[in-house]
């Protein structure tokens, strides 16, 4: 979800994957506000189509750099600098300035947990208590993120180039063993959920799909270009889900062993597709000035989506929700019909991309232009 390092001024920028991000963020905010309602993990999905995509794009960037090193016969160390320099430019300012201002106001996940957040260990938090933050739940995925910047680029920058795809596939080894061995000694499901090592298999098929297409362009293009391997990715992938849901108990190897996997892979293949461009409607979707400003804006959206609105967590005298029951009186045609879930999609999404849209012109934007000192 933060992974933004191509901009519109790069040669490199792939609009579909705006797209692809709009979706991504759109499905978690979905689920996040629609609670009992969606019977589906699309939040999930959303969180892991992030998760390959950093993978993707970060690991394309790494190797590219890389190779420019070599060519220009300099250290790795100035490409390092120069990733960690963007990075935070990118992350830290709207991420910080968010805490200190809720911690400011008295909000008490913010003021009570403030180091884990500012440490992005918020994760090991969730793991040790066995509970979540309210609100600010959706902020283990940072940390995740952030936790695998910490060691994945000294990897890709100083292990042989010809080693990259065995350490790519070690990784999704890894972490599928490790999700299989929380299961089996009967961890607590969470552990599975937040622990960056059992994300490294999104992580890492992004990293492939960024390897073929630097080093395999033709292979990449076959195997992304595939549709029969799109739609078997989605048949595993739709198997799983019914087989999680399906299988008692409600927390089974389905869930905490193989839906990550399955999911990232079927994220591989769509994002694939939108690396080489949908065709047709999805073409259109993805490539439209408001999915392509949405995505953009999607790392806006998704910090600031659960502090508009939370199914579970939200209390009743919020600002927004007194705002929609305002609305509902005022028409009460809505609470009556089956429009009132997609309105109040809706609602929240206008306050949530207003909220990102200030964000992103007063202090995200300004600052990422900051980015052009740092080139690679």
């Amino acid at each position: 979800m933060l992974a933004t390092e191509t901009t519109h001024k790069e040669k490199n920028y792939l609009i579909q994957l705006d797209g692809l991000r709009f979706l991504a963020v759109t499905l978690v905010m979905i689920d996040h506000w629609m609670g009992e309602r969606v019977h589906l993990p699309l939040g999930y999905f959303g969180v892991n189509l992030f998760f390959v995509l950093s993978g993707f794009l970060i690991t394309r960037i790494l190797i590219n750099s890389k190779l420019t090193d070599d060519r220009l016969q300099r250290s790795h160390g100035h490409s390092l600098r120069q990733f960690y320099i963007r990075r935070s430019l990118r992350i830290f300012p709207i991420y910080y300035l968010t805490l200190f201002v809720l911690a400011l106001i008295g909000f008490q996940a913010a003021r009570e947990y403030l180091p884990w957040f500012l440490t992005y260990t918020q994760n090991f938090w969730i793991i040790i208590h066995q509970t979540w933050f309210g609100a600010l739940d959706h902020l283990w995925s940072l940390a995740v993120e952030e936790q695998y910047y910490i060691f994945f680029p000294f990897l890709i920058l100083f292990i042989p180039t010809r080693r990259i795809p065995a350490l790519l596939i070690t990784l999704i080894g890894i972490s599928f063993l490790v999700r299989l061995y929380l299961y089996a000694t009967q961890a607590p499901w969470m552990v599975q959920f937040v622990l960056m090592p059992t994300c490294l298999d999104a992580f890492g098929l992004g990293g492939v799909l960024a390897y073929l297409m630097v080093f395999r362009r033709d292979q990449f293009a076959k195997v992304a270009g595939n549709t029969g391997l799109l739609l078997l990715s989605l048949g595993l992938y739709a198997l799983n889900v019914y087989l999680m849901m399906s299988t008692s108990p409600a927390r089974n190897v389905f869930t905490d062993v193989f839906d990550r996997f399955f999911t990232s892979l079927f994220c591989f293949f769509i994002i694939g597709k939108g690396v080489l461009g949908y065709q047709g409607f999805m073409k259109s979707l993805l490539e439209h000035p408001i999915s392509n400003y949405l995505g953009r804006i999607s790392y806006g959206l998704y910090l600031f989506h659960n502090l508009v609105f939370n199914y579970y967590h939200t209390p009743a005298n919020y600002v927004t929700v007194r705002a929609w029951n305002r609305l509902l009186r005022e028409l009460p045609f809505l609470a009556e019909t089956a429009l009132e879930p997609f309105t109040m999609v809706l609602f929240f999404y206008g306050i949530t991309v207003a909220v990102a849209t200030v964000s992103w012109f007063v202090v995200e934007k300004p600052i990422n232009g900051l980015k052009d000192r740092f080139a690679y």
